[in-house]
């Protein structure tokens, strides 16, 4: 494997920017044909290129699984089409729509924002087909950027309590654990594209933080 650390034009919050699923991962138009093949490299996935609501910060926007992509409400019909020829999508409307920092998922389970309506959850999570919790992670509500989750494991923020890692503990049973990324941040989930097969990490990122990444995530050799 080549070193995973990368920036997007200097930035090294790459989950803003990006977001990985075990089969594609979206990225926006503009971004380096060095980045785009990285992911398509080390995450063997294929890359589609797109805004979202004609913004670059698609890692934001949306958020899924195998099953399904959640999109902000306010996505374009362009961009809607798009999208909708690799996955089924579901349209997160309201106040509460920039799904990528509100949604944490993979194909075991959901994690949204507490402040959720109950019933916005409950959808998501039929439309995903897992469990759902309403929950933070170190206090924070922005799930999505606060934890970064694959089919293997889940990182999560290094302040997260006991209760929160208990209320994901009881809709799976995948390894949890605590961490950081680009030099001590705690939102791991901006700045680190993940799924089963491979990772990037943002450029600042620590040997020491990416031992933690590849145990958790159980890239070790």
């Amino acid at each position: 494997m080549k070193s995973p650390l990368i920036a997007i034009s200097g930035d090294p919050h790459i989950g803003v920017f990006s977001r990985a699923f075990e089969d594609i991962a979206i990225v926006h138009p503009e971004i380096t044909d060095e980045y785009a093949e990285a992911l398509s490299s080390e995450l063997s996935v294929e890359v589609v290129k797109t805004t979202i609501q004609g913004s670059r910060i698609v890692g934001s926007l949306c958020a899924g699984n195998s099953n399904g992509i959640v999109v902000s409400g306010m996505v374009h019909e362009d961009e809607l089409e798009l999208i909708a020829e690799y996955k089924d999508v579901f349209l997160l409307r309201g106040g509460m729509n920039a799904a990528g920092n509100v949604i944490l998922a993979n194909d075991s389970f959901a994690a949204v924002h507490p402040d959720m309506p109950l019933a916005t959850a409950e959808e998501i999570g039929s439309f995903l087909g897992v469990p759902v919790v309403r929950t933070t992670f170190g206090g924070i509500k922005t799930v999505g950027m606060a934890a970064c989750a694959t089919n293997k494991g889940i990182l999560l923020h290094p302040r997260s309590t006991k209760e929160e890692i208990e209320s994901l503990e009881r809709i799976c049973d995948l390894p949890l654990g605590l961490g950081t990324i680009n030099m001590g941040s705690g939102l791991v989930g901006a700045g680190l594209v993940a799924n089963s097969k491979g990772y990037l990490a943002g450029i600042e990122t620590s040997g020491y933080e990416l031992g933690r990444i590849e145990e958790v995530f159980e890239f070790m050799e």
